[in-house]
């Protein structure tokens, strides 16, 4: 079977950024040291070459992800294989989490890339679960991350055909949430606002779906592509929890054109790289700081604060400056944590060329 690359949004310009002697791909799935990717001539299984490893064990967000254009070299035996990872244009990357030596969880100033050249993040939360302080506050957070992918978001309130009272209601406090960005209720089974996003992705566009395991993603994604092509399960009975049915990325191309990125639920995400996008998220608290008295108002008890004074008039939810803070706080103890690495990166390459300098010193002759 052979593909249009075009429709799969590979465009002439990128033409330019190939190695000599390779073709283009888009990686559809990942796995351990290798993916499948979509080619002209077919879709193949290929394994990393060295200079993606070497990158990628510099840093992970160079790994290649669901969504990348790869430069795919032909092998003397007989295959392919994974030979680069082209420019991004977009990337959505979240704040890389590891163990601690008790147990925990902990940030460790590295990211991990969810999905590459996205043009719509569809952030999924189902109308079962949205009216809670917590999810208002996941949608923020997702959506802060969309803007700082430079993908945009749009935030999809789920299984609106199980919420029976106060639908609106919902909408219009995740719009809060969200401001400036585009908000709808849908259902997989009613196929409410289903035919809406085909919209969103029209020609050769590509959306991912985040949100949390019982949001109906995969069931979404179904939905879109008139097919069975992601399996499915139940929410569980007697909690409303979804379990893990989706347990990998991947691309789907759409009938109608367009393709959407199906993602395993997400637990936690953390903010990486962060610069706008909380701006973004809250700009009705960055409106309101242009009135404060001073311009460096942390909006907490200085005298003459316009944000504090919108709450205390209930123009702003408390939970809104309480969201900011807490995402403020995060995305500048992210940035020191990265920081850090970089730093320590560093000082090891000077180690390692100081030494090799000795080493040469004492081998002149």
């Amino acid at each position: 079977m052979t593909y249009d690359l075009s429709l799969l949004g590979w465009t002439e310009s990128q033409a330019a950024e190939l190695p000599h002697g390779t073709i283009p791909a888009r990686v559809a799935r990942v796995d351990r040291g290798a993916a499948e990717v979509i080619a002209d001539d077919g879709q193949h299984h290929v394994k990393y070459g060295a200079r993606v490893r070497r990158s990628s064990a510099e840093d992970p967000v160079m790994l290649p992800c669901v969504g990348d254009w790869a430069a795919l070299r032909w092998l003397d035996e007989g295959r392919y294989e994974l030979d680069a990872v082209l420019p991004r244009r977009t990337s959505f990357v979240r704040g890389g989490v590891g163990r601690t030596s008790r147990g925990g969880l902990s940030a460790d100033g590295q990211g991990q890339v969810l999905a590459a050249n996205v043009d719509i993040v569809f952030v999924a939360e189902p109308s079962m679960h949205a009216t809670d302080f917590a999810d208002l506050a996941r949608i923020e957070r997702l959506v802060a991350l969309a803007w700082e992918s430079g993908a945009t978001p749009v935030v999809l309130i789920t299984k609106s055909d199980l919420f029976e009272n106060g639908l609106e209601d919902l909408l219009a406090d995740v719009r809060v949430a969200a401001p400036g960005v585009d908000v709808h209720a849908v259902s997989s089974q009613s196929g409410e606002g289903v035919q809406l996003l085909h919209g969103y992705l029209e020609g050769s566009r590509t959306a991912v779906v985040l949100g949390p395991s019982g949001a109906g993603k995969s069931t979404l994604v179904n939905a879109l592509a008139g097919d069975g092509v992601m399996e499915t399960q139940l929410v569980r009975a007697g909690d409303g929890r979804g379990r893990h049915t989706t347990v990998h990325r991947e691309l789907i191309p759409l009938p109608g054109g367009g393709l959407i990125i199906d993602t395993p639920g997400i637990r936690r995400v953390g903010l990486f790289g962060m610069t706008d996008g909380v701006d973004m998220v809250f700009a009705d608290i960055d409106a309101l700081a242009g009135a404060c008295r001073f311009a460096d108002c942390g909006h907490d008890g200085e005298p003459g604060c316009a944000v504090l004074a919108a709450v205390e008039g209930g123009e702003l939810p408390e939970r809104r400056l309480t969201s900011w803070r807490k995402l403020q706080r995060e995305a500048a103890w992210m940035a020191s944590r990265t920081d850090a690495r970089l730093r320590k990166e560093q000082q090891n390459k000077w180690k390692i060329i100081h030494k090799e300098m000795r080493r040469s010193g004492r081998n002149r002759p």
